[in-house]
């Protein structure tokens, strides 16, 4: 199948082919760097981020150049306490730092406004040249497009050119119509002499869309495979680029692409409304990784909305997929992946239909490893592309994981089980469903996981609860409000974690009991991995069962 890919100009699903095979360039429109970040510019770069990483997997060589806007209206406006290219600078790396966090890989070229003065003036030049612009005469320096010379002003929009007028273009400037839009602005008598460059109509500053056309066909040429951005830039942004640069004689993209936006509880985020959720904010208060699936959970064309509890949604998801990667780590590589997740992710980046793939792969898989079922391994193998060669080799040498409901020691009908390997709920679950009578050593680093769901279900098992980590309140509150009849045990930090665990667990447990070490919580608080977690555990029963 090939890649198929919602054209906003054209306003439907078309096939996508590059105009160079094997090669795509893509033209991102970054962020203009007046106030900080948002969630919804770390969802738009995540966007772009996402598909030059289809397309890179699916054989393409990908050029990706996201700018930076970092001279504008709006920068002069808001840069009263310190000077407007310090404000410029300390935002764009607030948003290069938070798009790091999110996973986003750096774009191919990453250009400044201000680092193309010359070849703004190139195209402005051509377009006056070619009857599509005019200097004001008015003696301001402006230079306008002329929106009358070019008939198809509108087109991307589907918009006649008479619906269509810049509200922020200035009215007292000499235009010859109100739906002109600067090239060049000239330079005011407040704006400081630094935000001003010489050029052949006077001193003064790009307009916005004429950056982003010099940058898009300096580093991708006059004619390119992809434009991107978010829904907001359609117009009057998107619509002046293609206008100017069709007008210069450029083909410019061939294909136009739009994000959906973000609301906050059903409502657009405003600074007036205060609902604005800042990108520093959302990475510092969750997992990246959980706000990344987040944000990639909504099709990239619809809006997406935060609301109390989205949050929590995507963190329980992603769980259940780091859980089944921790349990699969050690096995057989997959060689593909899935074909309906492949479809899903030719079908206009439907990333919410291949993450249902993913799910089912993992609970599916999760269910042979609980059942030990070798048959079932092997048709989720081969669902992903292995080899059957590969497969009978892996089944050859198959072994039990190590610390995954490992037997350490069966002494006075005190069975001790080391299930370190798992990590999260989903893991420790299946733990916890093959015993009866439980002495429960849990706790760890939580990473903002909540336990109650789990302690709930299975509170009738739990007779003794022995709690260690750095996260062990959250722990406690849990067993406290979930499992009122068990023994809870609290462990002091210290070196000697595991051999007080081991020693709390010897006082508590009686004949019958399944002494169990499933911490449902990573290790790396208190010990170097999971295994070593285990492997101090299996050491302090050897040592202390020995003296009894």
């Amino acid at each position: 199948m090939s890649i198929r890919l919602f054209d906003s100009k054209e306003q439907a699903l078309r096939d996508f082919s590059p105009l160079t095979p094997g090669r795509v360039g893509m033209y991102v429109c970054g962020p203009t760097v007046q106030s900080s970040p948002h969630v919804g510019h770390l969802r738009s770069a995540l966007v772009y981020d996402q598909l030059r990483r289809w397309l890179t997997h699916e054989g393409y060589q990908v050029t990706l150049v996201r700018n930076v806007t970092d001279i504008d209206d709006k920068i002069l406006a808001v840069a009263t306490g310190e000077e407007w290219w310090a404000l410029a600078y300390r935002i764009e790396n607030e948003f290069r730092t938070s798009a790091t966090r999110l996973g986003i890989e750096a774009p191919t070229y990453e250009p400044r406004a201000t680092g193309h003065i010359g070849e703004m003036h190139a195209i402005i030049q051509l377009l006056i040249d070619r009857g599509h612009a005019y200097a004001a005469t008015d003696g301001s320096g402006d230079v306008y497009f002329d929106v009358q010379s070019w008939p198809d002003y509108g087109q991307l929009t589907r918009q006649s050119p008479d619906a269509l007028l810049d509200d922020a273009a200035a009215p007292d400037r000499a235009k010859r119509d109100p739906r002109d839009f600067a090239l060049w602005k000239g330079r005011k008598a407040d704006e400081p002499a630094t935000a001003s460059w010489e050029s052949p109509w006077g001193a003064g500053r790009p307009g916005w869309h004429i950056e982003c056309s010099s940058m898009a066909t300096k580093y991708l040429g006059e004619s390119f495979d992809i434009h991107g951005g978010g829904l907001d830039l359609r117009f009057p942004h998107h619509e002046n680029e293609l206008a100017q640069s069709r007008a210069a004689g450029h083909g410019f993209a061939t294909t136009w692409l739009h994000n959906g936006l973000v609301t906050v509880a059903g409502q657009k985020m405003s600074k007036s409304i205060g609902n604005v959720i800042g990108a520093q904010d959302i990475l510092d208060e969750n997992d990246p990784l959980v706000v990344r699936y987040f944000l990639a959970a909504s099709h990239y064309r619809s809006v997406m909305d935060v609301h109390d509890g989205s949050l929590d949604e995507a963190r329980s998801a992603w769980e259940r997929i780091r859980g089944f990667l921790e349990r699969t780590a050690d096995r057989v590589a997959p060689t593909a992946v899935p074909d309906a997740f492949a479809a899903a992710m030719d079908d206009d980046l439907s990333i919410p239909a291949a993450l249902a793939v993913l799910h089912d792969t993992v609970r599916a898989g999760n269910s042979a490893l609980d059942a030990g079922d070798a048959a079932a391994a092997t048709a989720l193998a081969r669902s992903i592309g292995v080899e059957p060669a590969a497969i009978r080799e892996a089944l050859i040498e198959f072994r039990l994981d190590a610390h995954r409901i490992e037997l350490v020691a069966d002494v006075d009908g005190i069975r001790w089980v080391d299930d370190s390997k798992a990590t999260n709920p989903h893991a420790t679950a299946a733990s916890l469903n093959s015993f009866e009578k439980v002495v429960w050593i849990v706790g760890g680093l939580l990473k903002g996981v909540d336990l109650s769901d789990l302690i709930q279900k299975y509170s009738a098992r739990i007779s003794a609860a022995i709690v260690i980590g750095k996260d062990k309140q959250p722990v406690l509150d849990a067993l406290t409000a979930n499992a009122p009849n068990c023994t809870v045990i609290e462990i002091a930090d210290s070196e000697k974690v595991m051999h007080d665990a081991v020693k709390a667990a010897r006082t508590v447990a009686v004949s019958g009991d399944v002494v169990l070490l499933a911490p449902a919580a990573a290790s790396m608080d208190q010990f170097k991995d999971y295994a070593d977690r285990g492997n101090q555990f299996a050491e302090q029963v050897k040592i202390q069962l020995e003296k009894i």
